[in-house]
C-alpha cells in the first residue's frame, strides 16, 4: 500500500523503496550477504526488487560508514540501529473479520502502557476485565519502535514498526483480534509531529523531512506539505486502520504540526479509504482548542484538557503552571466546560503569557469531547507521578467520577483508575551515556520553577527516567480499596450503558450555572428529549441542590460537601 518501505510482491519476492533525495546511491542490503544497488528517480526516490520474503532482515547502506534501517519498516530485530525485517501485511489469519466497530457515543475508553501492563499479550490478558467492568475500548499509548527497550512511546522513530519489547505484528494483530471479540474496540495513539531523539536517521539523507526554520520543542518542524513526508504519515495511519484492523486513532499533539490542511486532508483520505461499513473513529489532541478541525468528515472528538484541568483545581487546590489557567471561579469555568465544550474559546492564557486560546465550541455536541480526571500526561508529567487517590478527598473523587462517567461527553479511564491505584505512573526511558544525562537532567530542570522543587536537593529526588526502577514502579497496582472502586465504576458505567449511552445522540446542551464556589448544576436535551440533569458539590460547604424527582445516581447527601446527583427525566 504505502510508496515507502518493504512491499512483498510475492511468496519470495519484494519491493523496497526509500525517499533519499540528498543521496547520490544507495545499497539495499539483505542480512546473509546479498546487496543491490538501488535505482534513483529524478524525485530522490530509489527502488530496488530482491528474491526475499517476509522474515528476511535488510537495511540501506548510504555510504561506507553508514548503513540506515528503514523508516518505514514494519519490523526490527535489534533495536532501532538495527536490521529492518520484511513483514507479510496479510498474513495474519482474522478470527473476527467481520467486525465492524461500534458508533462513537458507545465509547468508554481506558488508556493503557503496553509496556508497563507485559506487552501485547499482558493487556490481551486485561481485556476480559474490562469488558465485564463496562469499558469498550482500549487506547494503546504509542506502539511504535523506540530507542531502548523502556519508553512512553513519544519518542518513536520507526512510525510502522511495533516496538519489539512489546511483541511482534502478528502479536499486535492477536491483541485486536482478542478485543474484538470480546466487543471492545482498540484506538491508537499515533506522533505525526515530531521523531525521538535516538535512532532517527531521516536527517542524513532527507533533511527535507523538516522545516529546519519553523522551531518545535523537539527541532524542526516535519514538513507535511511535502508530498512524500505527507505520504509517509497517511500511509501510517492507513496501516494501522487497514492492516491492524485499529478502530480508531489519536492524533497526538497536531498543534506542533502546525498544518490544519494536513489534518482535514488525511482525515478525509482515511474515512474514503475505511469505507461506511466501519465504525472508525479520529480523536485530537490540540493544544489550540481549535473547533473547526470537529465534525462530520473530519475529527469526531478532541481530548479536553480544561476538563480536567479545571476538576484538578477543584479536587486538589494546586494553582501552578498551567492550572493558574483554571485558578481563579473554578466552579464558573467547569460550568462553561460542560455547557460549551472549552473553557478557553479565544480568552487570554495567564499560562501562555495572555495570549489567545481556543475558539467558540458551544454549537459543537458533547461527544465532540473526550474528559478524563487522568491520563498518561496529567499523571506521568508530574515530577512524582502522583495519581489523585494520593492528592485528593476520596470521596471529591467518587463525585467527580460519576461527572465523568455519568456525564455525556466521552469518557476517558487511565489504567488503574477502576481499582483506585495509588502506584505513581512516572515519566521512563532507556537512554544511555549522554543522551540519558542529557534527559534526567532536562527533566529535573522542568520543575524548577516550581516551589516544592526550587532547591536543587530535592529536584534530585525526581525520579531518573533511565533507571529500571522508575519502569518498575509505574505498574498499576490495585489501591488498598480496590474492590470499593471496581464497584463504583461497574454501576456508573452500567447507568451509563443502560441511561446515557442510548439517547447521546442528537444530545445538546441546556446550560450550566455555579451553584457555590465549587459546585455546578448542569443539563442537557438527550436525543430522545429526556433531560439529563447533574449536580456537582466539590466544595467544603453545603449548597442547594435541584428539587427534582429520585436520582439515577447520587453520592452523598444531595448538596453536602463531596455530593453528586444525576437525574434522567423523560
Amino acid at each position: 500500500m504505502s510508496s515507502w518501505g518493504a512491499t512483498p510482491v510475492a511468496a519470495d519476492r519484494t519491493r523496497f523503496r526509500l525517499w533519499a533525495p540528498d543521496r547520490p546511491e544507495v545499497t539495499l542490503e539483505i542480512d546473509g550477504g546479498q546487496a543491490v544497488a538501488m535505482t534513483r528517480d529524478e524525485d530522490g526516490w530509489f527502488s530496488a526488487e530482491a528474491p526475499v520474503g517476509a522474515g528476511a532482515r535488510y537495511r540501506f547502506r548510504l555510504d561506507a560508514d553508514l548503513a540506515v534501517p528503514d523508516p518505514a519498516a514494519r519490523a526490527q530485530a535489534g533495536g532501532v540501529h538495527g536490521w529492518s525485517v520484511v513483514v507479510d501485511p496479510y498474513a495474519y489469519r482474522w478470527t473476527t473479520s467481520d467486525w465492524g466497530g461500534r458508533p462513537w457515543e458507545e465509547a468508554v475508553i481506558e488508556e493503557v502502557h503496553a509496556g508497563v501492563l507485559g506487552g501485547f499479550a499482558g493487556v490481551a490478558e486485561r481485556l476480559p476485565a474490562l469488558a465485564d467492568l463496562g469499558v469498550t475500548a482500549i487506547e494503546l499509548m504509542p506502539v511504535n519502535a523506540f530507542g531502548g527497550t523502556r519508553n512512553w512511546g513519544y519518542d518513536g522513530v520507526l512510525p510502522y514498526a511495533p516496538a519489539e519489547a512489546y511483541g511482534s505484528p502478528e502479536e499486535l494483530k492477536a491483541l485486536v483480534d482478542r478485543a474484538h471479540a470480546l466487543g471492545l474496540m482498540v484506538f491508537l495513539d499515533v506522533v505525526y509531529n515530531h521523531f525521538g531523539p535516538d535512532g532517527n536517521y531521516l536527517g542524513a539523507y532527507a533533511k527535507d523531512f523538516f522545516h529546519t526554520d519553523v522551531h518545535t520543542p523537539w527541532g524542526g518542524a516535519v514538513a507535511v506539505d511535502a508530498e512524500p513526508v505527507h505520504r509517509f504519515f497517511v500511509d501510517n495511519a492507513r496501516m494501522w486502520l487497514e492492516e491492524y484492523r485499529i478502530d480508531g486513532l489519536r492524533f497526538d499533539a497536531v498543534h506542533a504540526i502546525g498544518n490544519p490542511g494536513f489534518l482535514d486532508a488525511m482525515a478525509a483520505e482515511l474515512r474514503e479509504a475505511v469505507g461506511p461499513d466501519r465504525h472508525v473513529h479520529l480523536v485530537l489532541e490540540n493544544e489550540e482548542n481549535d473547533a473547526a478541525r470537529l465534525g462530520a468528515g473530519r475529527f469526531d472528538a478532541q481530548w479536553n484538557d480544561d476538563f480536567h484541568n479545571v476538576l484538578h483545581v477543584l479536587l486538589t487546590g494546586e494553582s501552578s503552571a498551567y492550572y493558574q489557567d483554571f485558578a481563579e471561579k473554578p466552579a464558573e469555568r467547569l460550568a462553561r466546560c460542560l455547557a460549551e465544550g472549552f473553557i478557553y474559546q479565544g480568552e487570554g492564557s495567564p499560562n501562555h503569557d495572555g495570549k489567545p486560546r481556543g475558539s467558540k465550541s458551544g454549537h459543537l455536541p458533547p461527544t465532540a469531547f473526550v474528559s478524563f480526571l487522568q491520563n498518561h500526561d496529567q499523571v506521568g508529567n508530574r515530577a512524582m507521578g502522583e495519581r489523585l487517590t494520593q492528592l485528593a478527598d476520596a470521596d471529591k473523587l467518587r463525585a467527580a467520577t460519576a461527572l465523568l462517567l455519568l456525564g455525556p461527553q466521552i469518557p476517558l479511564l487511565f489504567m488503574g483508575d477502576s481499582e483506585g491505584s495509588a502506584a505513581p505512573f512516572l515519566f521512563f526511558t532507556d537512554f544511555h551515556d549522554e543522551l540519558a544525562d542529557a534527559v534526567r537532567e532536562g527533566r529535573r530542570k522542568e520543575f524548577a520553577k516550581f516551589e516544592a522543587f526550587a532547591d536543587p536537593e530535592a529536584r534530585a529526588r525526581i525520579p531518573d527516567p533511565n533507571a529500571r526502577s522508575t519502569f518498575d514502579q509505574s505498574h498499576p497496582e490495585p489501591g488498598p480499596d480496590a474492590a470499593e472502586w471496581r464497584a463504583l465504576y461497574r454501576e456508573l458505567l452500567a447507568l451509563r450503558h443502560t441511561h446515557i449511552v442510548p439517547r447521546l445522540k442528537g444530545t445538546t446542551s441546556l446550560g450550566a450555572e455555579a451553584i457555590g464556589e465549587a459546585a455546578v448544576v448542569a443539563r442537557w436535551r438527550m436525543g430522545d428529549g429526556a433531560t439529563l440533569t447533574i449536580a456537582l458539590n466539590l466544595g467544603d460547604t453545603g449548597v442547594a441542590f435541584p428539587e427534582l424527582a429520585q436520582p439515577l445516581f447520587a453520592h452523598g447527601e444531595p448538596g453536602a460537601p463531596a455530593s453528586v446527583a444525576v437525574w434522567v427525566e423523560a
